[in-house]
């Protein structure tokens, strides 16, 4: 199945990633926030991801943050992708405000238990499961490892808010709660309880995160809770986690879903999706054919083409990896070779015997790289270093070793050349062939017709030199 579960690029520092989000910093110091297709149930991600429901979280928060910015601005600037929105960096508050109308979930759990008092609201004996408040209620939450409830007054006192903002942000997620619940009744569609996240960008409050979508609330049928209200059934990943629960083993969910599940799961997805904004999810389209160099129908290369064509990325890297920063001039040689041909270029230092334990997460980035890549390694006398790299790494190493005069090339060349199985390093002696090489090593259409062009002025010159000097 055509599914994002995992956002890498050398253009792109990751500053965090989550169960579902991954969040990374852009070329301007905004933040770029990839929802992939991750679901994560239990406190645990699962192997297996669901079809769209990533666009589909990314969208919905979009729609949501448009609908709302009357009430309070928030952090987006654009969306660049179905699956990627570039937004503001902002200082988050470690706080989650959770408004509920309904009395279900944990706080059902823990009345059953016998509490009363849920992070600072009391509510009445003799309620029912799913039974409605008489107006929503605020029962806020700390982001740590494990959240947990508190009051306002502890939130204040525990330094997390001061009682000013914590007093904005309960009355901007009231609001947030009505136009919400407001909306979505108009469609058939109860809002049961969500949570909101607050940060502050220039010292003042905006909305972030996400709000409003099958991950972060909870949703009934109105037709279903008004036929049995105790048993109404979640328009969202409930489906998956009840599943989990029923196919439960040892005291152990399954790390997997059958692909049924998985298909199901997504239909649901698609379907909130589409009763909440009216339109089916443009990018879950399958009918038309798939235009060419578009990845219309697959999500790497379209989330791969957006980011281009929006200016964060360029549509392929070297990186250039030498063994000591004694080698730096004889790099800077071979990266100024890609001058003129669009391609991002980044120098790292790593020695396969002195600290070849970071080459894992070198390899980690460039192995699951959304762009093409390519991996020059220059390295001195023993050239480990491109053979540790070629064992390790998905993408073509071209070994092009530093070398003063032929003696010591003749000493370089012979570790570079002989390699191990299952070790596939090409070597390069020029620095200016080192880089043509990479450049069609990429295989990327636009550089083959930049080179077909290169080729016939080199052609052109020749046969110019030829007319002229025939002559003498």
């Amino acid at each position: 199945m055509n599914t994002l579960t995992h956002f890498a690029s050398p253009q792109l520092p990751l500053l965090h990633r989550g169960k579902v989000r991954d969040s990374l910093r852009a070329p301007s110091g905004d933040r770029l926030i990839i929802v992939t297709d991750r679901l994560s149930a239990f406190d645990s991600v699962l192997e297996t991801a669901i079809p769209h429901k990533g666009a589909v979280l990314n969208g919905l928060a979009n729609f949501w943050f448009d609908k709302t910015q009357h009430i309070i601005p928030n952090h987006v600037i654009k969306l660049v992708d179905a699956n990627a929105m570039l937004v503001k960096e902002a200082e988050p508050i470690k706080v989650e405000m959770v408004v509920r109308q309904y009395l279900t979930g944990s706080m059902w759990r823990g009345y059953q238990a016998g509490q009363r008092t849920f992070s600072g609201v009391t509510v009445p004996d003799g309620l029912t499961k799913n039974q409605p408040f008489p107006h929503s209620i605020v029962t806020p939450t700390t982001k740590e490892e494990s959240d947990r409830e508190i009051t306002p007054e502890n939130l204040v006192s525990e330094g997390w808010v001061t009682k000013e903002l914590y007093d904005q942000m309960a009355v901007k997620s009231q609001m947030l709660f009505a136009v919400g619940s407001q909306l979505l009744a108009e469609k058939g569609i109860i809002l049961v309880d969500t949570k909101y996240e607050f940060g502050l960008l220039n010292g003042k409050l905006i909305l972030i995160d996400e709000m409003h979508t099958p991950d972060s609330s909870r949703f009934w049928s109105a037709k279903d809770y008004a036929q049995n209200p105790e048993t109404a059934e979640q328009m969202d990943k409930e489906y998956v986690r009840q599943w989990l629960i029923a196919n439960k083993q040892d005291g152990q969910y399954p790390r997997a879903l059958t692909p049924e599940v998985a298909q199901e799961a997504s239909r649901r997805y698609l379907d909130i999706y589409q009763r909440i904004t009216g339109s089916a999810l443009p990018t879950a389209e399958t009918e038309a054919t798939d235009a060419p160099h578009t990845g219309r129908h697959d999500s790497r290369a379209r989330l791969l083409a957006n980011l281009v064509q929006a200016g964060l990325v360029k549509d392929a890297w070297v990186n250039i990896v030498m063994s000591s920063p004694a080698d730096k001039e004889h790099c800077l040689k071979i990266r100024d070779q890609f001058e003129g041909y669009g391609i991002f270029t980044q120098l790292r230092v790593t020695s396969a015997h002195k600290n070849g334990e970071v080459i894992a997460d070198m390899a980690e980035i460039w192995n699951n790289s959304i762009e093409p890549g390519v991996i020059i390694a220059v390295a001195g006398f023993s050239n480990s270093l491109g053979g540790a790299l070629a064992a390790n790494v998905n993408v073509p190493v071209i070994s092009c070793p530093s070398w003063k005069d032929y003696a010591e090339l003749a000493m370089n060349l012979n570790s570079s050349v002989i390699m191990p199985s299952g070790t596939p390093n090409l070597t390069v002696v020029r620095p200016d062939n080192a880089a043509q090489a990479a450049l069609r090593a990429l295989n990327l259409p636009r550089l083959r017709e930049r080179l077909n062009q290169d080729i016939k002025a080199t052609k052109a010159k020749l046969k110019a030199a030829d007319a002229e000097l025939r002559v003498l």
